[in-house]
């Protein structure tokens, strides 16, 4: 709670407390019979137990609306963070849909490497075998 709250909230206990011990002495100093002073005391306090109930409920009434605002901030906070996650997501799913891209196309260039390599060699070979036949006939 803020610095002001508290200290709204101590002032009205303040009063309160005062208002009630004024009361009381003001009661029992007044020139009255016992009937009436116990009248007295009895009004002044269902008056003052009126008051605090009120208080009660604006001090509930406060408290929901609290925890309804922290509510609605967590849900908030929630929504984020799904959101971010579903980004993160996707972010991934795109990187490894291009590494998939990339080391599919090393795959077919490397083959492709390789069978002309290959052709090169056997090439090489025939040509070798055909020129060791030669002179070997010659």
């Amino acid at each position: 709670m803020s610095r002001e709250s508290n200290l709204s909230k101590g002032l009205m206990i303040g009063f309160l407390t005062g208002g009630i011990v004024g009361a009381a002495i003001a009661l029992l100093y007044a020139p009255k019979s016992g009937k009436e002073l116990r009248k007295d005391i009895k009004d002044k306090a269902d008056e003052y137990y009126d008051e605090a109930e009120k208080y009660l409920d604006v001090a509930k009434d406060k408290a929901t609306e609290v925890m309804n605002e922290g509510k609605k901030k967590s849900e908030i906070l929630v929504a984020d963070a799904k959101r971010k996650a579903t980004e993160l997501y996707q972010d991934a799913e795109k990187v490894f849909q291009g590494a998939k891209q990339k080391a599919t196309e090393a795959v077919s260039s490397t083959k492709e490497t390789v069978l002309t390599e290959g052709e090169k060699l056997k090439s090489a070979v025939k040509a070798g075998v055909d020129a060791y036949n030669e002179t070997k006939n010659s």
